[in-house]
């Protein structure tokens, strides 16, 4: 199960109303307008002397999503020239890839819906998938390769922690191995890893000091981690009518998350919500039950505290940066991952 991997901060634009925001009038026209240049070079990259290729490639290209990952690029760019092509192109390659995953992604899943729309898969079928994917990872190295040597040795190590990381889901937590260190280790490598490189890019490229690009890396991953962390939260504690989302879907789909793992590894946890967390879940009763059991356990207070935890280490990061409103932003988009668990 590839859950992880899924956008975890899909949600969010620039001065998306209820969430995060730029507040600030110039960074925010400054963001848009790299945000328009990376669309562009999207559509651009995509097409292919083969109109099948063109076609399945555009599937979720047009589907929307919120572009997370160049918006990271171009708040990172601000403490250089978020101007230069190689921001743009830094932010084009990083999208492509998140978009390459999802593609393989609805194939291990057997998802039947991805943004809104029928999955490729589901459209076309699973070679079809997984060839797009392919042909969307050729078209960003394609592209990365224009911005030099060490950009494709960053690349290549953000592409084996991916893999990695999908691999050492679905092995499972082998015999005496720390089931939560592994999990977090897991959604570094599904998630924060590819946020941390456009945090890098979108700084290295725009010429910012080398402290700063090093800063910027490891506020992709702290953030990139905690998102994941308040989706787990959101899964358990949130109403429907307050998350948009329908609350228990891991314990249908018997995925463990890390509130589900530290009440598991909590000795005063409910035995019966060990045995419901021990299968997936189908009947509505037996999820009803779970969520109830999981809200009153310490899983839940040991998670928030480590969303906390990752959430001023993010601070402490930010701290070391120049003051601009683009770190500003960046302060308000840690705030929010809290914030938007409740």
């Amino acid at each position: 199960m590839s859950r992880s991997a899924e956008d975890p901060i899909g949600e969010l634009t620039a001065g998306a109303s209820g969430g995060f925001q730029i507040t600030d009038a110039e960074l925010s026209d400054s963001v848009k307008q790299g945000l328009t240049r990376v669309e562009a070079m999207l559509h651009d990259l995509v097409r292919s002397e083969l109109d099948f290729a063109t076609r399945t490639s555009l599937h979720l290209v047009d589907a929307g999503g919120k572009r997370f990952r160049p918006l990271f690029a171009l708040l990172a760019a601000q403490f250089g020239d978020p101007s230069a092509d190689e921001v743009i192109k830094s932010g084009a390659v990083v999208e492509m890839i998140h978009l390459a995953t999802l593609y393989h992604d609805d194939v291990m899943d057997e998802a039947t819906m991805r943004r809104g729309a029928t999955s490729a898969n589901a459209r076309w079928d699973n070679s079809v998938a997984i060839l797009t994917g392919d042909f969307l990872f050729a078209k960003a190295s394609q592209l990365i390769a224009d911005l030099g040597a060490e950009a494709v040795r960053r690349m290549a190590s953000t592409f084996e922690a991916l893999v990695t990381g999908q691999m050492r889901e679905t092995e499972g937590v082998g015999a005496g191995q720390d089931a939560v260190e592994r999990y977090l280790r897991v959604i570094y490598e599904k998630t924060g890893s590819l946020i941390a490189t456009a945090g890098r890019f979108g700084a290295w490229f725009s010429g910012a000091d080398q402290p700063v690009i090093e800063s910027l890396e490891r506020i992709g991953r702290l953030v990139g981690i905690g998102f994941q962390i308040s989706d787990d939260i959101i899964d358990i504690a949130s109403p429907t009518d307050e998350s948009g989302k329908t609350p228990g879907t891991d314990l249908r789909e018997g995925v463990k998350t890390l509130p589900m793992l530290y009440a598991l590894a909590d000795p005063e946890t409910d035995p019966r919500l060990r045995e419901l967390l021990g299968r997936p879940l189908e009947l509505d009763a037996e999820v009803d039950e779970a969520l109830e059991l999981l809200r009153a356990s310490s899983g839940l207070e040991r998670t928030r505290a480590t969303l906390q935890e990752y959430a001023d280490d993010a601070r402490k990061e930010l701290a070391s940066l120049p003051e601009n409103p683009a770190r500003e932003a960046l302060s308000a988009l840690v705030d929010y991952v809290v914030a938007r668990t409740g």
